[in-house]
């Protein structure tokens, strides 16, 4: 059973281990993932499997009313279980948007195929975006109003 709640600073240990399993290279600093939990105007979400930690969601809305999806993570352990679609979904909720955009690594064919069964559409191409120098992928979803 998948349990989606609002996470807290209670979670920053959890956060950090999912960073480091999901990210790798370009996992947060610990300082930027304190505030992913603290600050305020940032949804920040996460799942729980029977109890566990399994995954784990933040945007917020920027000054064009534009939603931006800023890390979505699921322990590899959870992945293909459904953990990152409810993630998303009540994301989407929680936004109160009708435009929402997120990046993500060009060569992330699973999340591409997540996004893309989501309804969102790739809309830019950011060039050594990452820092390996891999190229980011700029997807948008418009919601019905």
């Amino acid at each position: 059973m998948i349990e989606i709640t609002e996470a807290s600073i209670r979670d920053l240990m959890d956060l950090r281990r999912l960073e480091q399993a999901c990210f790798d290279l370009d996992a947060w600093p610990l300082l930027d993932l304190a505030g992913v939990l603290s600050l305020p105007g940032i949804i920040r979400l996460r799942a729980l499997v029977n109890g566990t930690w399994a995954g784990f969601i933040a945007a917020e809305v920027d000054a064009k009313k534009i939603g931006w999806i800023t890390t979505l993570g699921v322990f590899p352990a959870y992945r293909r279980q459904g953990v990152a679609r409810a993630l998303l979904h009540a994301c989407e909720a929680a936004l109160l948007v009708s435009d929402i955009r997120l990046t993500l690594r060009a060569g992330n064919t699973g999340a591409i195929q997540l996004y893309n069964h989501g309804g969102y559409t790739v809309i830019d191409r950011w060039f050594r975006y990452y820092k390996d120098d891999e190229d980011g992928l700029v997807m948008r979803r418009l919601m019905a109003k």
